[in-house]
């Protein structure tokens, strides 16, 4: 989805704008969250150094990305420096009227924030003195500032201990199952799963959070919050304008992802296909979530030679150690002096590759994460992985490839979830709209 540069597509909704349908009178006066906990670590407050830096900042800030499109956006979308990541619950005796109706309310909110708006007209100080504002208000004075919000629905909203809470059982996609487990997982059940899943990216920590934190107030009373995750520093790119970024071991990450403008491998790899089932997926996506901690202070022991051999590149210049540059592709055939292979057979490089995995290719949008310090005095931080896949199978297959990645020693996947990421809403209607057709 093409993005417009400080100028909302035709349908980013005005000030005046009704909600479809109104927005309902429980999603309007929802709680107001507490701000406990909502600041972006290590992200927040850090400066660019440089005039054009300043002026690159600048033009993100005031990106606009319509809500409303073929695809939700938040995918393709030029990856955004800053995340926050939740994952919702459905109450217990809701049905599918109030899921219907919680999907609307957040389809309108949603399509207002990401055009730099209040979730409402009257928003955060134009209501009544008498009653809570419609809008949280931490977002005032701010730009969109990219933000883009993606909605995913997990195996348990179509059926959860047997019971078809909502009248869409039929209709779970076959591959919508809770992820296997894999080798060396230690998953936190609290930061794992979810009925629905929200992913909102922006180039300002404020909006996403703010985002999140309007979208789960409206929630109450239907869907509570089940976890969430901050992430800062992106460890991908969407387009080729975007320089490759580096994760927190040091290394740039990403570079041979898949870019908003491959569109074979995107219709390949990425987007359910009309021909794929079930027909009310086509033009949506599926999403796995991965939280990897990092043994920070374990790696930063670690010899840089044998930092680039668990890799599988030079950390300078991200090139692979087969020569080249960043974007020359890996040679795996080539071998040292000594006859072994100069990247080796267990490095992350080779492992992860298509090569090596029958052409599989994921579309990563991932972001570091720092979570304070452990009761060790060590720092809580790693990856939260993301990608998007037109099957859940390609995932699969590529993390069953990475059993034997020697990086494996240094990471702990301690969180996990798969989602059902719907097509894009039309204007006026609301995301998952197909499913309920």
């Amino acid at each position: 989805m093409a993005p417009s540069q400080n100028e909302p597509d035709s349908g980013t909704p005005d000030e005046s704008a009704a909600a479809p349908r109104g927005l309902s009178r429980r999603g309007l006066l929802g709680f107001a969250m507490g701000t406990a906990g909502l600041a972006v670590g290590g992200g927040i407050g850090l400066g660019v150094g440089t005039a054009a830096g300043r002026a690159q900042a600048a033009e993100a800030s005031a990106s606009v990305y319509d809500f409303y499109g073929a695809h939700q956006a938040g995918i393709t979308t030029p990856v955004q420096d800053h995340l926050h990541f939740a994952s919702f619950d459905m109450m217990a005796r809701t049905d599918r009227a109030d899921l219907i109706e919680l999907l609307q309310d957040w389809s309108y909110a949603a399509s207002r924030m990401a055009a730099g708006l209040d979730v409402s007209a009257t928003g955060a100080v134009g209501g009544s003195l008498e009653a809570p504002p419609d809008d949280t208000g931490e977002a005032l004075g701010l730009s969109a500032s990219g933000l883009t919000i993606t909605f995913g629905f997990g195996p348990t909203l179509f059926e959860a201990d047997g019971v078809d809470r909502f009248g869409i059982a039929s209709k779970r996609p076959s591959e919508l199952e809770r992820l296997p487990g894999f080798l060396g997982d230690d998953l936190q059940p609290l930061l794992s799963d979810g009925d629905l899943c929200i992913q909102a990216c922006a180039d300002d920590p404020q909006v996403a959070v703010h985002a999140i934190r309007n979208l789960s107030r409206i929630a109450f009373g239907r869907a509570r919050l089940r976890w969430s995750q901050l992430g800062f520093g992106r460890t991908s790119r969407t387009t080729a304008a975007q320089q490759t970024p580096r994760n927190l071991f040091g290394f740039k990450d990403g570079t041979a992802n898949i870019l908003s403008d491959d569109t074979e491998a995107l219709a390949d790899n990425v987007w359910v296909a009309s021909a794929d089932t079930p027909e009310w997926m086509a033009g949506g996506s599926y999403l796995v979530a991965r939280k990897i901690a990092m043994l920070i202070e374990t790696w930063d022991r670690v010899r840089l030679a044998e930092q680039q051999d668990i890799i599988g590149r030079d950390k300078g210049e991200g090139a692979p150690l087969s020569g080249g540059d960043e974007f020359t592709e890996p040679d795996f055939d080539k071998t040292n002096a000594d006859g072994t292979p100069t990247i080796p057979v267990d490095s992350h490089v080779r492992l992860a590759h298509p090569d090596m995995n029958g052409g599989t290719q994921l579309l990563r949008r991932g972001y570091n994460y720092v979570d304070g310090n452990n009761e060790l005095g060590r720092l809580d931080a790693g990856l939260f992985f993301l990608s998007y896949q037109r099957r859940p199978q390609q995932f699969i297959d590529v993390q069953r490839s990475l059993s034997t990645d020697v990086m494996n020693e240094y990471i702990q996947h301690i969180g996990s979830g798969l989602w059902a990421v719907p097509p894009g809403a039309a204007a006026g209607s609301y995301v998952g709209a197909e499913l309920f057709a």
